[in-house]
């Protein structure tokens, strides 16, 4: 008899499933644009392929190289804490769906750093001249996770406060 997936086993699988669609993501995005190539797809939107040996917005992305190992140890980190929370938080659904989102797109970013030294990206909004850094599946996950965190917490102190 199959026995349901409780604790954080199904949280695991999430952050592993957005792994593999943030990594199939790049390695499609990698072989069929060449570096700097746009696809014109909305007046403010468009496929590029970049690359980002920086962290987010391209910070210390101009630095000699350590920021690869510093960023993927940091990541490392952040990866062992993360599922530390988990194991700790396995009742709270929204954290936990957090904690995958994050979970999952940290290691999507560190797998870039270790296989090429640097992250794929290939989102591109802008308006005129104005433009957001460019960026991937896995920095949607962390983006998304970092919000649903602030949230569940700010339910959790309004949910406090009340009683």
């Amino acid at each position: 008899m199959h026995k349901p997936c409780f604790g954080i086993g199904r949280w695991l699988w999430l952050a592993g499933l957005l792994i593999v669609i943030d990594q199939l993501s790049k390695l499609g995005f990698d072989s069929q644009l060449k570096y700097g190539e746009r696809i014109h797809l909305l007046p403010f939107f468009d496929f590029t392929l970049l690359y980002n040996p920086g962290a987010a917005f391209s910070f210390l992305a101009d630095e000699s190289g350590w920021q690869r190992w510093f960023f993927t140890l940091l990541a490392f980190a952040a990866s062992v804490f993360i599922i530390w929370m988990m194991r700790k938080n396995k009742a709270h659904h929204r954290m936990m769906l957090a904690l995958a989102l994050i979970l999952g797109g940290a290691i999507g970013n560190v797998i870039d750093r270790i296989a090429y030294g640097h992250v794929v990206d290939f989102l591109l909004f802008y308006w005129r001249d104005w433009y957001y850094p460019a960026f991937n599946i896995a920095d949607i996950c962390i983006t998304l996770g970092a919000m649903l965190l602030i949230l569940d917490e700010l339910l959790r102190l309004k949910g406090t406060r009340s009683k």
